[in-house]
């Protein structure tokens, strides 16, 4: 609170006596900065199995990054994804898989060499963290009203 004091003769010849002044109309106060949300863009993961090196090193910690438009697109380009569209998965995954175990760099030529399962694991893995959370939804059968849960997503990757 700011105090001034006036002095010098006032109306009525009387000295005037500190008073107290208003206070400055205060600003208002600043709204809280918005909480930031930062958007996750990388997921790790664990191979079923593991990819096997020509080494023979075992690789099964990695990471997969969301995809972009662009990684779903550029395969469609790709010769051996137009002879075979079921090879649409392998060169998609090796677009967004960045860091498998200790290997300096992870391709489409690493996951064709993966073992069935694990490339069945990354294609759910890649649906999960693409759809966000999940391609699976709860029901019930209209019939006996037994709960269970159906797949929403397409069959291969880069489909929905």
């Amino acid at each position: 609170m700011r105090r001034t004091a006036v002095r010098g003769p006032q109306a009525g010849g009387e000295q005037a006596q500190a008073q107290e002044a208003d206070p400055l109309p205060s600003a208002a106060a600043p709204a809280p900065a918005p909480v930031r949300q930062q958007l996750r863009t990388e997921f790790p993961f664990e191979l079923p199995r593991g990819y096997v090196d020509e080494a023979g090193t075992v690789h099964r910690d990695g990471v997969m990054r969301l995809a972009t438009a662009r990684d779903e697109l550029v395969p469609l380009r790709d010769i051996r994804v137009q002879e075979n569209p079921a090879y649409l998965s392998v060169v998609l995954l090796g677009r967004v898989i960045t860091r498998l175990g200790t290997l300096p760099l992870v391709h489409d030529g690493v996951v064709e060499n993966m073992f069935a399962s694990d490339l069945a694991f990354l294609q759910d893995f890649y649906r999960q963290i693409n759809a966000e959370g999940h391609t699976r939804a709860s029901v019930e059968c209209p019939h006996c009203a037994e709960p269970f849960e159906v797949e929403l997503g397409g069959s291969r990757l880069g489909e929905s």
